[in-house]
């Protein structure tokens, strides 16, 4: 049986510069970013141990419960396309002892991305996310230093429309205590929620504010009444978190406080933030890390503090349209167009020592007329085109006069 084969819901196909020129904008502005700031670049396995997730991201979490695409292989082991790109950094940390090199490690990856879901704009089943992270220091100037990263790239990219919402969810000392008042209130409140709350109550009564926006406005007034997490962090907490505004401040990132605000998975600790874009649906959210102190040493790890977040490119992508950015498609430094009787095979050598010399060139292999060369030299962006003639050829750059050329002079020519 024949027919066409489309890509699956949920995913897209993207071709760098010819339907989008933005994402090779994105993707260029990432890699600078990131090298301004000294993080290296890592690549993880697309599948991973599905123990990994279930262990840092926490059972009662929607990735493990409604978002995986988990699999058994050849072997009947258990093995899970990754979800987000945090844990897998980590376990990569530990198994290769990176705790070993000088520290903080900063690392980023820019990766698929997989998870089960109604697609909708800004939402893939495949999707496109950068981590960045930075695991092995517990310093609040290194939470407010991956914050100011991600909002530079933002204005590098001319994405102005966003607000940065900012948190502290505590740490194992201060959070049990909170986790027992919570529970005391969802439990006398239960009337008041939805089932869904009253679900994430039973199994993580932080995850009760997950998404908070997006619920019933009854229900969001109730939350609104919970005890917050910021009325029972330890000094420790309120320290650190002080830190990291002031910090902040000194950077000149404007900031939101949303007690409300905690992050979708179990790892996180103290500061937790997000980045909301524009786009007015549930997809809004552009960004969202936090920090993760005991997430290395629960996969193996020795106790080892760590801060990070994801950002879905799509999204950003989004945001960037939004804002009107455009980018120019990629063009070519030569084209070489074949008139007939042109020395075909002597172009083929012309292409070959240009390109060893670094110089972007191509020519047709369409069976194009001379006329339909020039179109695609134009369509290509190319900066010269040749003209290959049978006993000469032509120089044709923007601005400037057609010069007729010797064949054994060509190579020069182009290459000054």
């Amino acid at each position: 049986m024949s027919g066409q084969i489309d890509r699956p819901r949920g995913t897209h196909d993207i071709v760098f510069g010819r339907d989008d020129p933005l994402w090779q904008r994105v993707l260029d502005e990432i890699e600078l970013i990131c090298r301004l700031y000294n993080y290296r670049r890592i690549q993880t396995p697309v599948f991973e141990d599905t123990a990994l997730f279930a262990r840092t991201s926490g059972q009662g979490s929607d990735v493990v419960q409604k978002e995986m695409y988990t699999f058994t292989d050849r072997s009947d082991r258990s093995l899970t396309l990754r979800p987000e790109g945090t844990a897998p950094i980590c376990r990569a940390y530990v198994e290769h002892g990176m705790h070993r090199d000088p520290q903080p490690l900063k690392l980023f990856t820019i990766a698929p991305m997989y998870r089960y879901g109604a697609p909708g704009r800004g939402r893939y089943r495949e999707h496109w996310q950068l981590s960045v992270e930075a695991i092995g220091s517990p310093d609040p100037a290194i939470d407010a230093e991956i914050i100011q990263l991600y909002d530079a790239l933002l204005a590098r990219l001319g994405v102005k429309e966003y607000r940065l919402e900012l948190n502290s969810i505590g740490c194992r000392e201060c959070r049990p205590a909170y986790l027992v008042v919570l529970v005391a209130w969802l439990v006398e409140n239960s009337a008041r929620l939805d089932d869904e709350t009253r679900q994430k109550a039973a199994s993580s009564p932080l995850r009760v504010f997950d998404n908070y926006l997006a619920k019933s406005p009854a229900v969001q007034a109730a939350l609104a009444e919970a005890p917050k997490i910021g009325e029972s962090l330890c000094e420790a907490c309120v320290t650190h978190f002080a830190e990291v505004r002031a910090d902040l401040d000194a950077y000149g990132v404007k900031y939101t406080l949303v007690p409300t605000l905690v992050r979708g998975l179990d790892y996180y600790s103290r500061t937790t933030w997000e980045f909301i874009g524009s786009m007015e649906n549930e997809n809004s959210t552009i960004s969202g890390g936090g920090r993760y102190d005991y997430l290395v040493e629960e996969i193996g790890g020795p106790p080892t503090p760590g801060v990070g977040f994801g950002a879905g490119l799509e999204r950003l992508i989004i945001a960037m349209e939004e804002a009107g950015v455009t980018a120019e498609s990629p063009s070519i430094d030569i084209f070489f167009a074949l008139d007939e009787g042109a020395p075909r095979r002597l172009v083929s050598t012309w292409l070959a020592q240009l390109r060893a010399r670094g110089i972007s060139c191509d020519t047709d292999y369409a069976g194009r007329s001379l006329k339909g060369q020039l179109t695609q030299a134009g369509r290509l962006g190319a900066t010269t085109t040749v003209i290959v003639r049978e006993a000469d050829a032509l120089i044709r750059t923007a601005g400037q006069p057609d010069e007729p050329i010797a064949h054994a002079a060509i190579l020069g020519r182009l290459s000054e």
